[in-house]
């Protein structure tokens, strides 16, 4: 009897325990019904980045707009290519419009009503970005550039072809170039480090980049005192190659600063053209590879001054003499390199690489621009004679450079894509 009274009790007991799991089971089903609705109601957002082939602040922005996708539900990311398709011109020119923005340079992101022009990195842009995304997810905006592109792609809007950069007869840029002693080379198979030499020492070998050295090697080898040649025709070999290493710092960073907008990279390319055709006409024309650039009065008030400076009694003020006498100089006859170091830091600058990278890449092309300034001096030096690489060298870059450039300034202007060689 006992027993019976303590089963029927417990029984009672467990009766209320049962319902009220599942009670707690039914209302955590409903929390998950409505948070399952309250996600699929978050708005979603749409991102549109107009971008440009040959563009590495595109390619930046692009992998940064991924990365965010794959971490937000609800975003979608459309890259809109503008270098071979005209609808996505014109829609870009319909958003600019529309948002009253500047749409001159690339990458052009459009989210909500917001427009950003360029891409520095993650931490800056990235963030604005970012901000912009998280405030759409959170309230909502207004999708500006849908309709338009709707508009575009109806069948009203006719068949376009789409826009490319090939000339109307359907000839592209050469893909190869003949390089004396080497044959054939593929300009899509170039990587940068051999651009950088081929560049480096075509800039090197010319009449204007030599003449001051030989004449200074020409006084130094007139002194007994060995430490001092050694010491004041360093000096100014080391002054140059900075003074040319700050020269070539400042181009590519200004390059890197406006390597968004499409017309600069036009404009290099139109350089690198003119600076080809330089270099064949030297070498069809100048056959004693004399410098043209420097006016005779010129060069003789640097004799003087060269003069002067080697046969100072006090070593210090010679030092320092050679030095602002290299910075000038060396300034001047920037002049006499057509164009070469704006074509190699627009090529640098079409490259997204790190910054350590860039400025590795300018410490090699000096290092091969002054080697023959090096040979020079330190052949002279040893031999106690002043020797020259003598003008066939001078014609033969000349050559090679001039068939380069040309074929670097068709690429750079229709196949930039091409050019991407830090990949």
């Amino acid at each position: 009897m006992t027993r019976n009274v303590l089963a029927l009790r417990a029984a009672h007991e467990r009766a209320p325990r049962n319902v009220r799991m599942r009670v707690l089971a039914w209302l955590a089903g409903v929390l998950l019904v409505l948070a399952a609705a309250g996600a699929s109601a978050q708005p979603a957002v749409d991102v549109y980045a107009f971008v440009a082939e040959g563009c590495p602040h595109c390619e930046k922005a692009l992998a940064f707009l991924e990365r965010e996708a794959g971490q937000r539900v609800g975003l979608r990311v459309h890259a809109l290519e503008l270098t071979r398709n005209a609808r996505n011109v014109e829609v870009l020119v319909a958003v600019a419009r529309e948002l009253a923005a500047d749409d001159s340079a690339v990458p052009f992101i459009v989210i909500g009503e917001r427009v950003f022009v360029g891409y520095l990195d993650d931490r800056t842009t990235g963030a604005a970005l970012r901000a912009q995304i998280d405030a759409c997810l959170a309230h909502g905006c207004r999708d500006v550039v849908a309709p338009l592109l709707a508009a575009a792609a109806a069948p009203d809007a006719g068949a376009r072809a789409p826009a490319s950069p090939r000339p109307p007869d359907g000839r592209g840029p050469p893909e190869t170039i003949y390089v004396p002693l080497i044959g054939e080379v593929a300009l899509r198979s170039l990587s940068l480090p051999v651009v950088t030499v081929l560049l480096a020492a075509l800039d090197g070998f010319n009449p204007c980049a030599m003449w001051t050295l030989v004449f200074l090697i020409g006084l130094l080898l007139g002194m007994r005192d060995r430490v001092r040649m050694w010491t004041l025709g360093a000096t100014f070999i080391a002054a140059s190659a900075l003074v040319y290493f700050l020269f070539m710092a400042a181009w590519l960073n200004l390059l890197l600063f406006l390597r968004g907008v499409v017309w600069v990279r036009a404009a290099i390319g139109v350089v690198a053209i003119a600076g080809g055709l330089y270099y064949l006409r030297e070498f069809a024309l100048n056959r004693e590879a004399v410098c043209k650039v420097t006016a005779p009065q010129a060069r003789r008030q640097v004799f003087e001054r060269l003069r002067a400076l080697a046969l100072e009694r006090r070593f210090l003020v010679a030092l320092a003499g050679m030095v602002l006498l290299a910075f000038a100089v060396n300034l001047v006859e920037a002049v006499c390199s057509a164009g070469i170091p704006a074509v190699y830091t627009q090529l640098l600058a079409m490259n997204a690489l790190p910054d350590v990278a860039y400025y590795a890449y300018l410490v090699l092309y000096i290092a091969v621009f002054m080697l023959d300034d090096l040979i020079v001096f330190v052949a002279a030096m040893k031999t106690l004679q002043l020797v020259g690489l003598g003008t066939k060298y001078t014609r033969a870059t000349n050559l090679v450079g001039g068939a380069l450039l040309l074929a670097l300034g068709a690429v750079m202007l229709l196949r930039p894509e091409w050019l991407m060689l830090g990949r």
